[in-house]
């Protein structure tokens, strides 16, 4: 979710009105498919349906990506730590989910990267993914740590898929505590997976893997049949 890639000049420029994207396949090596469209409810949800996502730096056009392989984590096979389930049986440690929303995103974007300079959640992403968390697509798991606010992650929820997006801690391990519980939540509500999009050495060690695109691609169908969980989840 956080890794900077380099940028070449991709295959597919969208100059459709409609949320109308190649096949994900066709993306170059670095996994860039198409620049263009906007980030409407219509595309970023049907982008998601198509194994895709948007990330781009303040400035650029819209750039949608498909990266081979794909980094996934099955929420019943995240790894805990016996520190964290030292955390998770701590009762000053708690788990909400959707009670802050704008404040998780604004900490992810506010949040800083190794050896990045500036954030890709910019303004008109943060926009973007605050209305779909009004019309109840992405979601916000939080940490608190005597019922303040020190860590969370946010994504989007389609069929039995959550799409995690950004995360960001203000307390050793609130992070990993708020991705832990949600997979919990998700692994009850039947979810088959957490696309993580690209790895990273921190989400490795909770047991996300990598997956080849064409099998992640064939999961993503699978789970597009379920129903989605629409609305504020409690």
């Amino acid at each position: 979710m956080e890794t900077v890639l380099s940028l070449t000049v991709p295959v597919y420029r969208l100059i459709s009105s409609e949320p109308l994207f190649p096949d994900p396949e066709d993306a170059n090596e670095e996994g860039l498919l198409a620049i263009g469209g906007a980030l409407t409810e219509d595309w970023l949800l049907s982008a998601y349906q198509n194994g895709i996502f948007p990330w781009f730096s303040e400035g650029d056009p819209v750039m949608w990506w498909s990266p081979d392989p794909r980094f996934i984590l099955y929420p019943g096979e995240v790894y805990i730590s016996k520190s964290m389930r030292s955390k998770l049986r701590n009762e000053r440690w708690s788990f909400t989910i959707d009670r802050d929303f704008d404040t998780v995103i604004d900490k992810c974007a506010e949040a800083p990267r190794k050896g990045q300079d500036g954030t890709w959640i910019t303004d008109e992403m943060r926009a973007a993914y605050k209305r779909l968390h009004r019309i109840g697509i992405a979601h916000s798991a939080e940490a608190r740590l005597d019922g303040v606010l020190v860590g969370g992650l946010y994504g989007v929820s389609i069929g039995a898929a959550f799409f995690g997006e950004s995360m960001y801690t203000d307390v050793s391990d609130a992070s990993k505590y708020a991705l832990i519980n949600l997979c919990k939540y998700l692994e009850s509500h039947h979810f088959e997976f957490v696309d993580c999009q690209i790895h990273s050495n921190h989400l490795e060690q909770m047991g996300a893997e990598l997956m080849p695109r064409v099998r992640f691609l064939e999961m993503l169908d699978d789970a597009m049949e379920a129903e989605t969980r629409q609305g504020i989840w409690k």
